[in-house]
Protein backbone atom coordinates (compact mmCIF):
# COMPACT_ATOMS: atom_id res chain seq x y z
CA UNK A 1 0.00 0.00 0.00
CA UNK A 2 2.85 2.38 0.82
CA UNK A 3 4.65 1.69 -2.48
CA UNK A 4 1.47 2.03 -4.54
CA UNK A 5 0.51 5.29 -2.85
CA UNK A 6 3.97 6.88 -3.23
CA UNK A 7 3.99 5.86 -6.92
CA UNK A 8 0.55 7.45 -7.30
CA UNK A 9 1.75 10.67 -5.61
CA UNK A 10 4.77 10.98 -7.94
CA UNK A 11 2.61 10.34 -11.00
CA UNK A 12 -0.02 12.90 -10.00
CA UNK A 13 2.63 15.50 -9.16
CA UNK A 14 4.07 15.08 -12.67
CA UNK A 15 0.58 15.43 -14.20
CA UNK A 16 -0.13 18.45 -11.97
CA UNK A 17 3.11 20.18 -13.05
CA UNK A 18 2.32 19.70 -16.74
CA UNK A 19 -1.37 20.65 -16.35
CA UNK A 20 -0.61 23.84 -14.41
CA UNK A 21 1.87 25.25 -16.87
CA UNK A 22 4.76 22.84 -17.31
CA UNK A 23 8.15 24.55 -17.42
CA UNK A 24 6.92 27.91 -18.72
CA UNK A 25 5.88 30.95 -16.72
CA UNK A 26 2.12 30.70 -16.51
CA UNK A 27 -0.67 32.47 -14.66
CA UNK A 28 -3.11 29.84 -13.44
CA UNK A 29 -6.68 30.80 -14.32
CA UNK A 30 -9.63 30.51 -11.96
CA UNK A 31 -11.14 27.80 -14.17
CA UNK A 32 -7.94 25.72 -14.05
CA UNK A 33 -7.66 26.12 -10.29
CA UNK A 34 -11.32 25.17 -9.73
CA UNK A 35 -11.02 22.12 -12.00
CA UNK A 36 -7.89 20.88 -10.24
CA UNK A 37 -9.36 21.53 -6.80
CA UNK A 38 -12.29 19.31 -7.74
CA UNK A 39 -9.86 16.70 -9.09
CA UNK A 40 -7.82 16.59 -5.86
CA UNK A 41 -10.87 16.38 -3.58
CA UNK A 42 -12.40 13.69 -5.81
CA UNK A 43 -9.16 11.69 -5.77
CA UNK A 44 -9.03 11.88 -1.96
CA UNK A 45 -12.62 10.65 -1.65
CA UNK A 46 -12.00 7.92 -4.24
CA UNK A 47 -8.89 6.83 -2.34
CA UNK A 48 -10.88 6.69 0.90
CA UNK A 49 -13.54 4.53 -0.77
CA UNK A 50 -10.88 2.27 -2.29
CA UNK A 51 -9.20 1.98 1.12
CA UNK A 52 -12.53 0.99 2.65
CA UNK A 53 -13.13 -1.68 -0.02
CA UNK A 54 -9.63 -3.11 0.40
CA UNK A 55 -9.76 -3.17 4.20
CA UNK A 56 -13.27 -4.66 4.16
CA UNK A 57 -11.83 -7.68 2.38
CA UNK A 58 -8.77 -7.95 4.64
CA UNK A 59 -9.82 -6.90 8.17
CA UNK A 60 -13.63 -6.77 8.03
CA UNK A 61 -16.24 -4.10 7.35
CA UNK A 62 -16.45 -2.64 10.87
CA UNK A 63 -12.70 -2.06 11.20
CA UNK A 64 -12.54 -0.81 7.60
CA UNK A 65 -15.26 1.75 8.29
CA UNK A 66 -13.31 3.03 11.31
CA UNK A 67 -10.14 3.46 9.20
CA UNK A 68 -12.02 5.13 6.34
CA UNK A 69 -13.66 7.56 8.76
CA UNK A 70 -10.27 8.31 10.33
CA UNK A 71 -8.86 9.14 6.90
CA UNK A 72 -11.81 11.41 6.05
CA UNK A 73 -11.63 13.26 9.37
CA UNK A 74 -7.87 13.65 9.10
CA UNK A 75 -8.20 14.91 5.54
CA UNK A 76 -10.81 17.51 6.53
CA UNK A 77 -8.60 18.73 9.40
CA UNK A 78 -5.49 18.96 7.23
CA UNK A 79 -7.38 20.53 4.32
CA UNK A 80 -8.93 23.19 6.55
CA UNK A 81 -5.61 23.99 8.25
CA UNK A 82 -3.96 24.31 4.83
CA UNK A 83 -6.23 27.32 4.20
CA UNK A 84 -4.19 29.14 6.85
CA UNK A 85 -1.12 28.49 4.69
CA UNK A 86 -2.87 30.27 1.84
CA UNK A 87 -3.37 33.47 3.85
CA UNK A 88 0.36 33.48 4.65
CA UNK A 89 1.31 32.71 1.02
CA UNK A 90 -0.79 35.66 -0.13
CA UNK A 91 0.94 37.94 2.35
CA UNK A 92 4.41 36.75 1.27
CA UNK A 93 3.66 37.13 -2.45
CA UNK A 94 2.11 40.56 -1.82
CA UNK A 95 5.05 41.74 0.28
CA UNK A 96 7.55 40.88 -2.47
CA UNK A 97 5.15 41.90 -5.28
CA UNK A 98 5.61 38.54 -7.03
CA UNK A 99 3.89 38.57 -10.47
CA UNK A 100 1.10 35.92 -10.70
CA UNK A 101 2.86 34.05 -13.52
CA UNK A 102 5.90 33.43 -11.29
CA UNK A 103 3.98 32.19 -8.24
CA UNK A 104 3.27 28.74 -9.70
CA UNK A 105 6.90 27.57 -9.61
CA UNK A 106 7.48 28.77 -6.04
CA UNK A 107 4.36 26.93 -4.86
CA UNK A 108 5.46 23.76 -6.66
CA UNK A 109 8.78 23.74 -4.79
CA UNK A 110 6.91 24.65 -1.63
CA UNK A 111 4.61 21.63 -2.02
CA UNK A 112 7.54 19.29 -2.71
CA UNK A 113 9.38 20.63 0.34
CA UNK A 114 6.25 20.25 2.46
CA UNK A 115 5.82 16.62 1.38
CA UNK A 116 9.41 15.76 2.39
CA UNK A 117 9.05 17.56 5.73
CA UNK A 118 5.71 15.89 6.47
CA UNK A 119 7.17 12.44 5.78
CA UNK A 120 10.01 13.09 8.25
CA UNK A 121 7.72 14.60 10.91
CA UNK A 122 5.04 11.91 10.57
CA UNK A 123 7.53 9.05 10.90
CA UNK A 124 9.21 10.76 13.86
CA UNK A 125 5.86 11.59 15.48
CA UNK A 126 4.53 8.05 15.02
CA UNK A 127 7.64 6.61 16.66
CA UNK A 128 7.47 9.06 19.58
CA UNK A 129 3.75 8.40 20.17
CA UNK A 130 4.27 4.62 20.05
CA UNK A 131 7.13 4.82 22.56
CA UNK A 132 5.78 7.51 24.89
CA UNK A 133 1.98 7.59 25.17
CA UNK A 134 2.07 10.67 27.43
CA UNK A 135 3.31 12.75 24.48
CA UNK A 136 -0.32 12.87 23.29
CA UNK A 137 -1.14 15.08 26.27
CA UNK A 138 1.71 17.44 25.32
CA UNK A 139 0.28 17.58 21.80
CA UNK A 140 -3.14 18.40 23.27
CA UNK A 141 -1.81 21.25 25.41
CA UNK A 142 0.20 22.58 22.45
CA UNK A 143 -2.86 22.62 20.16
CA UNK A 144 -5.07 24.37 22.74
CA UNK A 145 -2.40 27.05 23.28
CA UNK A 146 -1.91 27.40 19.51
CA UNK A 147 -5.66 27.85 19.01
CA UNK A 148 -5.85 30.47 21.75
CA UNK A 149 -2.86 32.28 20.25
CA UNK A 150 -4.57 32.31 16.84
CA UNK A 151 -7.66 33.91 18.41
CA UNK A 152 -5.65 36.61 20.19
CA UNK A 153 -3.19 37.44 17.42
CA UNK A 154 -5.61 37.00 14.52
CA UNK A 155 -5.02 40.45 13.05
CA UNK A 156 -1.29 40.60 13.72
CA UNK A 157 0.97 40.17 10.68
CA UNK A 158 4.46 38.67 10.99
CA UNK A 159 7.40 40.96 10.24
CA UNK A 160 8.83 39.33 7.12
CA UNK A 161 11.80 41.66 6.74
CA UNK A 162 13.12 40.81 10.21
CA UNK A 163 13.00 37.04 9.73
CA UNK A 164 16.42 35.71 10.96
CA UNK A 165 16.86 33.23 8.09
CA UNK A 166 15.98 35.89 5.55
CA UNK A 167 18.53 38.27 7.05
CA UNK A 168 21.17 35.52 6.99
CA UNK A 169 20.43 34.70 3.34
CA UNK A 170 20.80 38.36 2.37
CA UNK A 171 24.16 38.54 4.13
CA UNK A 172 25.56 35.37 2.59
CA UNK A 173 24.22 35.61 -0.96
CA UNK A 174 24.23 38.40 -3.60
CA UNK A 175 20.64 39.31 -4.53
CA UNK A 176 19.29 41.32 -7.45
CA UNK A 177 16.54 43.88 -6.73
CA UNK A 178 14.34 42.60 -9.58
CA UNK A 179 12.90 39.25 -10.69
CA UNK A 180 14.44 37.40 -13.61
CA UNK A 181 11.50 35.41 -15.00
CA UNK A 182 10.90 32.30 -12.84
CA UNK A 183 14.59 31.82 -12.01
CA UNK A 184 15.88 31.63 -8.47
CA UNK A 185 19.40 32.46 -9.68
CA UNK A 186 21.30 33.24 -12.87
CA UNK A 187 24.77 34.26 -14.05
CA UNK A 188 25.46 37.98 -14.31
CA UNK A 189 28.89 39.19 -15.49
CA UNK A 190 30.27 35.71 -14.84
CA UNK A 191 29.00 35.56 -11.23
CA UNK A 192 26.06 33.64 -9.78
CA UNK A 193 23.45 36.03 -8.41
CA UNK A 194 20.08 35.29 -6.80
CA UNK A 195 16.65 36.79 -7.37
CA UNK A 196 14.02 37.84 -4.77
CA UNK A 197 12.12 34.68 -5.79
CA UNK A 198 14.61 32.66 -3.71
CA UNK A 199 13.75 34.77 -0.64
CA UNK A 200 10.07 34.08 -1.30
CA UNK A 201 10.79 30.33 -1.51
CA UNK A 202 12.70 30.43 1.79
CA UNK A 203 9.72 32.07 3.52
CA UNK A 204 7.29 29.60 1.92
CA UNK A 205 9.35 26.65 3.20
CA UNK A 206 9.58 28.22 6.68
CA UNK A 207 5.79 28.64 6.77
CA UNK A 208 5.40 24.99 5.70
CA UNK A 209 7.46 23.90 8.70
CA UNK A 210 5.47 26.12 11.07
CA UNK A 211 2.13 24.80 9.82
CA UNK A 212 3.35 21.20 9.89
CA UNK A 213 4.14 21.66 13.59
CA UNK A 214 0.46 22.58 14.12
CA UNK A 215 -1.19 20.08 11.78
CA UNK A 216 0.77 16.88 12.53
CA UNK A 217 -0.20 16.82 16.25
CA UNK A 218 -3.80 17.62 15.24
CA UNK A 219 -4.21 14.49 13.15
CA UNK A 220 -2.71 12.29 15.88
CA UNK A 221 -5.87 13.12 17.83
CA UNK A 222 -7.79 11.23 15.14
CA UNK A 223 -5.45 8.31 14.52
CA UNK A 224 -1.90 7.15 15.23
CA UNK A 225 -1.84 4.88 12.16
CA UNK A 226 1.17 6.19 10.16
CA UNK A 227 -0.40 5.25 6.80
CA UNK A 228 -3.65 7.13 7.51
CA UNK A 229 -1.74 10.14 8.88
CA UNK A 230 0.58 10.18 5.88
CA UNK A 231 -2.03 9.73 3.14
CA UNK A 232 -4.50 12.29 4.52
CA UNK A 233 -1.68 14.83 4.92
CA UNK A 234 -0.30 14.28 1.43
CA UNK A 235 -3.72 14.55 -0.24
CA UNK A 236 -4.32 17.87 1.55
CA UNK A 237 -0.88 19.21 0.57
CA UNK A 238 -1.10 18.09 -3.06
CA UNK A 239 -4.28 20.07 -3.53
CA UNK A 240 -2.80 23.16 -1.86
CA UNK A 241 -1.48 24.79 -5.05
CA UNK A 242 -4.81 24.58 -6.86
CA UNK A 243 -6.65 25.78 -3.74
CA UNK A 244 -4.31 28.77 -3.47
CA UNK A 245 -5.05 29.95 -7.01
CA UNK A 246 -8.75 29.33 -6.43
CA UNK A 247 -8.91 31.48 -3.28
CA UNK A 248 -6.19 34.03 -4.12
CA UNK A 249 -8.58 36.68 -5.44
CA UNK A 250 -11.24 36.23 -2.77
CA UNK A 251 -9.30 35.33 0.38
CA UNK A 252 -10.44 38.58 2.02
CA UNK A 253 -13.99 37.23 1.96
CA UNK A 254 -12.97 34.40 4.32
CA UNK A 255 -11.10 36.40 6.96
CA UNK A 256 -13.25 34.94 9.79
CA UNK A 257 -12.19 31.43 8.79
CA UNK A 258 -9.03 31.85 10.89
CA UNK A 259 -11.23 31.99 14.01
CA UNK A 260 -12.87 28.74 12.91
CA UNK A 261 -9.45 27.11 12.46
CA UNK A 262 -8.48 28.28 15.95
CA UNK A 263 -11.57 26.61 17.43
CA UNK A 264 -10.82 23.43 15.44
CA UNK A 265 -7.32 23.28 16.94
CA UNK A 266 -8.69 23.86 20.45
CA UNK A 267 -11.37 21.17 20.00
CA UNK A 268 -8.80 18.66 18.75
CA UNK A 269 -6.44 19.56 21.60
CA UNK A 270 -9.18 19.10 24.21
CA UNK A 271 -10.12 15.77 22.63
CA UNK A 272 -6.55 14.58 23.18
CA UNK A 273 -6.50 15.82 26.78
CA UNK A 274 -9.75 14.09 27.85
CA UNK A 275 -9.30 10.85 25.88
CA UNK A 276 -8.53 8.88 29.06
CA UNK A 277 -11.93 9.77 30.54
CA UNK A 278 -14.13 10.61 27.53
CA UNK A 279 -13.79 9.03 24.09
CA UNK A 280 -15.23 11.18 21.31
CA UNK A 281 -16.01 8.96 18.28
CA UNK A 282 -14.38 9.88 14.99
CA UNK A 283 -17.71 10.52 13.23
CA UNK A 284 -18.73 12.92 16.02
CA UNK A 285 -15.38 14.72 15.70
CA UNK A 286 -15.94 15.03 11.95
CA UNK A 287 -19.40 16.56 12.50
CA UNK A 288 -18.10 19.03 15.11
CA UNK A 289 -15.17 20.12 12.91
CA UNK A 290 -17.43 20.39 9.86
CA UNK A 291 -19.94 22.50 11.80
CA UNK A 292 -17.21 24.86 13.07
CA UNK A 293 -15.79 25.36 9.57
CA UNK A 294 -19.19 25.81 7.92
CA UNK A 295 -20.18 28.36 10.57
CA UNK A 296 -16.92 30.30 10.07
CA UNK A 297 -17.31 30.31 6.27
CA UNK A 298 -20.97 31.37 6.46
CA UNK A 299 -20.17 34.15 8.94
CA UNK A 300 -17.30 35.37 6.74
CA UNK A 301 -19.49 35.55 3.64
CA UNK A 302 -22.31 37.26 5.55
CA UNK A 303 -20.02 39.91 7.10
CA UNK A 304 -18.19 40.71 3.86
CA UNK A 305 -21.46 40.87 1.93
CA UNK A 306 -22.93 43.19 4.56
CA UNK A 307 -19.83 45.44 4.34
CA UNK A 308 -20.06 45.57 0.55
CA UNK A 309 -23.66 46.75 0.78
Amino acid sequence: MWVIFIGFVLTMLAVDVIALGGSRAHKVSLREAAAWSVVWVSLALAFDFGLWLYLTETIGREAATVKAMEFLTGYVIEKSLSVDNIFVFLMIFGHFAVPPQYQRKVLLYGVLGAIVMRIIMILAGSWVVSQFAWVMYLFGVFLVITGLRMLVSNEQKPDLENNPLLKLAKKLLPFTPEFHQEKFSFRQHGKRVFTPLLLVLILIEISDVVFAVDSIPAIFAVTTDPFIVFTSNIFAIMGLRALYFLLADMADRFHLLKFGLAFVLMFVGLKMLIVKWVHIPTDVSLMVIGSILCSAITASLFVTRHKNH
